[in-house]
């Protein structure tokens, strides 16, 4: 048995749970579960145009502390994380953050750098883009801010969120209209709602 440590610290603390968590599949989904085995969660997906606050908090430690009550009591618990990236609070974040503004009588540019990356000045005035030059920029910001949306929420409320398993192909029609995907994150896999309608 180990000693307690003299001065004991919180330093990579919640890194090493996480890594065990995830080594050991603690909070894994058994697909295998009887659906009368199952409890299952659905919550609306936070928009990650956004940011993070305590309304979050709020929000998600409630679910939180059922998905736990009910996995305690020997439930297979299914509670996927998505993330909302769609519709107009996309569209502004990514004019906000690059400059640029959704013209599509502009012709497509392979390889278009915008003006900015992050924080144009306030009299800047936007730069027109292609519909298909804005929609890769669209998911280029996406993937940057769910990322960062994943590692928040593994680190401070959803440790209970559950796994599911990568879909073979991103393109294919019926996982695109289920809408689901995974990406993975320190503490679990987590669900991500992926109906890109930006530049629509």
């Amino acid at each position: 048995m180990s000693a307690v440590p003299e001065k004991p610290t919180l330093e990579n603390l919640e890194t090493i749970w996480q890594t065990n968590w995830q080594t050991n599949n603690t909070y894994a989904f058994d697909r295998t579960a009887v659906r009368e085995d199952v409890f299952s969660i659905d919550t609306p997906p936070p928009t990650v145009s956004g940011s993070l606050h305590m309304g979050h908090i709020f929000s998600y430690t409630h679910t939180d502390a059922i998905a736990r009550f009910w996995r305690m009591r020997g439930k297979a618990v299914f509670y996927p994380m998505g993330w909302d990236d769609n519709g107009l609070p996309t569209e502004r974040r990514v004019q906000n953050f690059f400059g640029v503004t959704c013209d599509p009588s502009v012709q497509y540019q392979p390889h278009l750098q915008p003006p900015f990356r992050g924080d144009p000045p306030k009299d800047h005035k936007p730069v027109p883009v292609s519909r298909p030059n804005f929609i890769e920029l669209c998911e280029e910001l996406t993937a940057q801010d769910e990322k960062i949306f994943e590692d928040v929420f593994a680190a401070s409320v959803c440790q209970s969120i559950g796994h599911c398993s990568t879909p073979q192909s991103k393109t294919d029609p019926d996982e695109l209209a289920s809408g689901l995907f995974c990406a993975t994150s320190l503490a679990a896999r987590h669900t991500r709602k992926k109906l890109l309608r930006c530049g629509t």
